[in-house]
Protein backbone atom coordinates (compact mmCIF):
# COMPACT_ATOMS: atom_id res chain seq x y z
CA UNK A 1 0.00 0.00 0.00
CA UNK A 2 1.01 3.56 -0.45
CA UNK A 3 1.07 5.84 2.24
CA UNK A 4 1.58 9.65 1.65
CA UNK A 5 3.30 12.38 4.33
CA UNK A 6 3.14 15.73 3.75
CA UNK A 7 6.46 16.86 4.44
CA UNK A 8 8.43 20.20 4.73
CA UNK A 9 11.58 18.76 2.58
CA UNK A 10 12.43 15.70 0.95
CA UNK A 11 14.18 14.09 3.15
CA UNK A 12 13.26 11.43 5.88
CA UNK A 13 15.03 13.63 8.55
CA UNK A 14 12.46 16.68 7.67
CA UNK A 15 9.64 17.39 9.62
CA UNK A 16 5.82 16.57 8.71
CA UNK A 17 4.24 19.96 6.96
CA UNK A 18 1.34 20.87 8.75
CA UNK A 19 -0.48 21.65 6.09
CA UNK A 20 -2.20 19.31 3.67
CA UNK A 21 -2.94 21.48 0.02
CA UNK A 22 -0.30 23.57 0.64
CA UNK A 23 2.28 21.00 1.69
CA UNK A 24 6.41 21.66 0.31
CA UNK A 25 6.30 18.07 -0.44
CA UNK A 26 4.88 14.63 0.00
CA UNK A 27 6.69 11.65 0.81
CA UNK A 28 5.04 8.50 -0.79
CA UNK A 29 5.93 4.88 1.45
CA UNK A 30 5.38 1.81 -0.13
CA UNK A 31 4.64 -0.32 2.31
CA UNK A 32 5.43 -3.70 0.18
CA UNK A 33 8.73 -2.20 -1.05
CA UNK A 34 9.36 -0.21 1.68
CA UNK A 35 10.76 2.72 -0.13
CA UNK A 36 9.98 6.33 0.43
CA UNK A 37 9.74 8.87 -2.49
CA UNK A 38 9.43 12.55 -2.06
CA UNK A 39 7.29 14.57 -4.79
CA UNK A 40 7.29 18.71 -4.61
CA UNK A 41 3.34 19.13 -4.32
CA UNK A 42 2.60 20.52 -7.58
CA UNK A 43 -0.91 22.16 -5.84
CA UNK A 44 1.48 24.04 -3.16
CA UNK A 45 1.54 28.14 -4.89
CA UNK A 46 -2.02 27.22 -6.25
CA UNK A 47 -4.05 30.72 -6.01
CA UNK A 48 -7.19 28.31 -5.48
CA UNK A 49 -8.49 24.65 -4.73
CA UNK A 50 -5.03 23.79 -3.62
CA UNK A 51 -6.68 20.95 -1.48
CA UNK A 52 -8.34 18.78 -4.51
CA UNK A 53 -5.46 19.36 -6.37
CA UNK A 54 -3.23 17.70 -4.01
CA UNK A 55 -5.86 14.83 -3.90
CA UNK A 56 -5.61 14.42 -7.54
CA UNK A 57 -2.09 14.26 -7.44
CA UNK A 58 -1.38 11.62 -4.55
CA UNK A 59 -4.42 9.95 -5.87
CA UNK A 60 -2.35 9.79 -9.46
CA UNK A 61 0.34 7.78 -7.92
CA UNK A 62 -1.85 4.93 -6.25
CA UNK A 63 -1.98 6.80 -2.84
CA UNK A 64 -4.30 4.87 -0.33
CA UNK A 65 -3.33 6.56 2.99
CA UNK A 66 -2.74 10.22 3.61
CA UNK A 67 -1.18 11.48 7.04
CA UNK A 68 -1.26 15.22 7.02
CA UNK A 69 -1.09 17.46 10.49
CA UNK A 70 -4.87 18.74 8.96
CA UNK A 71 -7.30 18.59 6.36
CA UNK A 72 -9.11 21.26 4.89
CA UNK A 73 -12.68 20.90 3.65
CA UNK A 74 -12.89 20.04 0.08
CA UNK A 75 -10.31 17.91 0.87
CA UNK A 76 -11.47 15.77 2.94
CA UNK A 77 -14.68 15.52 0.66
CA UNK A 78 -12.59 14.23 -2.25
CA UNK A 79 -10.50 11.95 -0.13
CA UNK A 80 -13.43 10.34 1.63
CA UNK A 81 -14.90 9.76 -2.34
CA UNK A 82 -11.93 7.93 -3.23
CA UNK A 83 -11.72 5.85 -0.28
CA UNK A 84 -8.51 7.25 0.69
CA UNK A 85 -7.81 6.60 4.69
CA UNK A 86 -6.58 9.73 6.54
CA UNK A 87 -4.69 9.94 9.58
CA UNK A 88 -3.97 13.28 11.50
CA UNK A 89 -0.61 13.89 13.17
CA UNK A 90 1.57 16.51 14.53
CA UNK A 91 4.93 18.03 14.77
CA UNK A 92 6.98 14.06 14.03
CA UNK A 93 9.69 13.88 10.80
CA UNK A 94 9.03 11.24 7.83
CA UNK A 95 11.17 8.00 9.37
CA UNK A 96 8.81 8.76 12.87
CA UNK A 97 5.77 8.17 11.00
CA UNK A 98 7.37 5.58 9.05
CA UNK A 99 8.31 3.84 11.84
CA UNK A 100 4.96 3.83 13.09
CA UNK A 101 2.91 2.79 10.30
Amino acid sequence: MKIAITSEGNSLDSKMDSRFGRCAYFAIYDTNTKTTDFFENPAKDSPEGAGPKAVEFIASKGVKKVVAGEFGGKAKALLEKLNIEMQQEKDKTISEIIKQL
